[in-house]
């Protein structure tokens, strides 16, 4: 039996699930010694846990930051990307045999999460804009590779952000004239579990939905804490320019936040102690265009009125001369 086969076998139960546990290589090699067949130095079993960590097949992680190891976990089947579960009727995920507890409870971390990317984003002078009607469960699945979870919008000729704030009409006017956008708009894609086995698909939804604006984000909930993961998620930011950022707030993190309401609506004590649960890191910046793509977003604004509603909100901020925060329908 190769050495890599029987690390295969011996490996899941020593490794801890919890990457904040891990295990360093020192330690791992010695507890492997006593099950394995063989004479195999220390550098031949250094080497392969860390080609093994490079494989999402293998059971071993490496974490992002640091020498330890963890066991890697498969994910849950049609549970891996949360927006799919907001596409999707119960009719369709009983297709795929999922637990409506399981499924109610995604939805929920996703609701939350989206709720805490608006109060983030608010609190830090963006201004968050939501598509919703885009992922009803009548809406075609297509629209996952079309429209972002939210757009966030960075006036660029205002004031001190505070939720609303003065525009220059200076400013305005030159961009105006120069053919620029007063504006940094970014669409972004929410994930909440960061997966090997996902991650490509994340990203390029976030690619293929940010198409018509300046730049694409994806933006997940858990850390991102394994090594390989990152890698692969820093090249494709290098090749195609999605940003990606974590929020550190693992699933079981959501569950312990309050309702989603709850957060949009915290009083600012409360909001500050949310924020204080947060660990937001910057796994790569997004590369910004200078226009937007019109003729794309023309496209969207004929099957969407979601678009439109964006295209309003923008269009009057840019009349009145102030940055608003956009104030859903009903």
């Amino acid at each position: 039996m190769s050495l890599r086969t029987q690390l295969t076998e011996i490996l899941p139960p020593l490794l801890p699930s919890n990457p904040a546990e891990s295990i360093k290589g020192t330690e791992l090699i010695r507890l492997a010694r006593f099950q394995l067949n063989g004479a195999y130095s220390d550098a031949s079993l250094r080497y392969h846990f860390s080609i093994m960590s490079c494989d999402p097949a293998s059971p071993i992680a490496k974490v992002e930051k640091g020498q330890g190891y963890y066991r890697r976990t498969a994910p849950v089947p049609a549970l891996t990307g949360a927006q799919e579960l907001l596409a999707l009727s119960h009719g369709r995920l009983d297709e795929f045999g999922a637990d409506h507890e399981a499924v109610d409870q995604a939805l929920e971390r996703l609701r939350k999460f989206r709720a805490v990317v608006m109060r983030y984003y608010d609190v830090n002078g963006r201004f968050p804009f939501v598509f919703r009607q885009a992922f009803t469960h009548e809406s075609p699945l297509g629209n996952l590779w079309k429209f972002p979870e939210v757009a966030l919008v960075d006036w660029e000729t205002g004031d001190a952000p505070d939720g609303e704030m003065a525009l220059d009409p200076t400013m305005l006017s030159l961009k105006q004239r120069m053919g620029l956008p007063p504006f940094r708009l970014h669409a972004a894609r929410l994930r909440i579990q960061p997966s090997l086995d996902s991650f490509r698909e994340d990203f390029f939804q976030a690619l293929s939905s940010s198409i018509w604006a300046q730049g694409g984000e994806l933006i997940y909930a858990a850390p991102i804490v394994d090594e390989a993961l990152a890698d692969g998620l820093r090249r494709l930011n290098a090749a195609f320019g999605i940003g990606v950022i974590s929020f550190g707030l693992t699933p079981q993190a959501l569950d312990d936040l309050p309702r989603p309401a709850n957060i949009l609506n915290a009083h600012p004590k409360e909001t500050e102690a949310l924020m204080e649960r947060i660990d937001v890191h910057r796994l790569a910046a997004p590369h910004s265009r200078q226009h937007m793509d019109w003729q794309a977003l023309d496209g969207l604004r004929r099957e969407s009125p979601e678009i439109e509603r964006l295209i309003q909100w923008l269009s009057s901020c840019i009349s009145n001369g102030r940055a608003e925060a956009y104030k859903e329908e009903g």
